[in-house]
């Protein structure tokens, strides 16, 4: 029996700002299994077509590239290549390029099997906008996590004040429905739920409260 088969997967996709990537790193440690936060991946991935100053309209030289990079985590720190960049893949403008990459089918397919290789015993939380659909498509438990667009934008510009950073909670909304649009509009793994994920609402709902009802989720489908 190929053992990687057995190796339970809690997917757990939604949109920008929804909690996903709080949450899955609280059940992450909770259960004592490897998380993927497939958002840093694109992130990084954005973030050196950046710093290698490549127009990222040209997709020939930003996937030769791509290509080439050594992406790994230990802990909560992100690597690109041997620099620490878990700070500057954060940037609100690192993010909206990793959205506008993340349409590109061959960019994502290159970065398919190295997101799979996070599966791993005893288990793996995987969080991003296609992990039960494409990534994980045999996951033990598929959540989708959602929540209405003005909450994820309060909950955004919060973050962004803490932070010590200056912008409207107008610009935020906008910001995040345009990211709505280009991940759920998109031909190649749009942003939708799998057909068998269990949908979950967070725009009322604490951390802790969206944690616990994922666990509750797991240990139901786990007997």
């Amino acid at each position: 029996m190929n053992t990687a088969t057995t190796i339970p997967v809690i997917a757990i996709d939604g949109p920008t700002a929804s909690g996903k990537g709080t949450v899955s790193a609280r059940i992450a440690k909770q259960l004592g299994w490897h998380m993927l936060d497939s958002g840093a991946i694109y992130r990084i991935a954005a973030f050196a077509v950046l710093k290698a100053g490549i127009n990222p309209e040209d997709h020939a030289h930003a996937l030769e590239l791509i290509r080439k990079i050594k992406i790994r985590f230990e802990d909560d720190r992100a690597f690109l290549d041997e620099q620490d960049v878990t700070q500057e893949i954060r940037q609100e403008h690192v993010g909206n390029l990793a959205s506008r990459l993340a349409p590109n089918a061959e960019l994502r397919a290159a970065l398919l099997e190295l997101q799979r290789d996070f599966k791993r015993a005893p288990g793996l939380v995987a969080d991003g906008r296609d992990m039960g659909t494409v990534v994980f498509p045999d996951a033990t438990l598929k959540i989708y996590l959602e929540a209405d667009v003005e909450a994820r934008a309060r909950r955004r510009y919060q973050q962004l004040v803490i932070q010590g950073k200056q912008t409207k909670l107008e610009a935020v909304l906008a910001d995040l429905q345009s990211r709505d649009a280009r991940d759920m509009e998109r031909e190649v793994a749009p942003l939708r739920p799998a057909e068998d994920a269990q949908r979950i609402d967070s725009s009322e709902l604490s951390i802790d409260e969206t944690v616990d009802r994922i666990l509750s989720c797991w240990e139901a489908v786990k007997q």
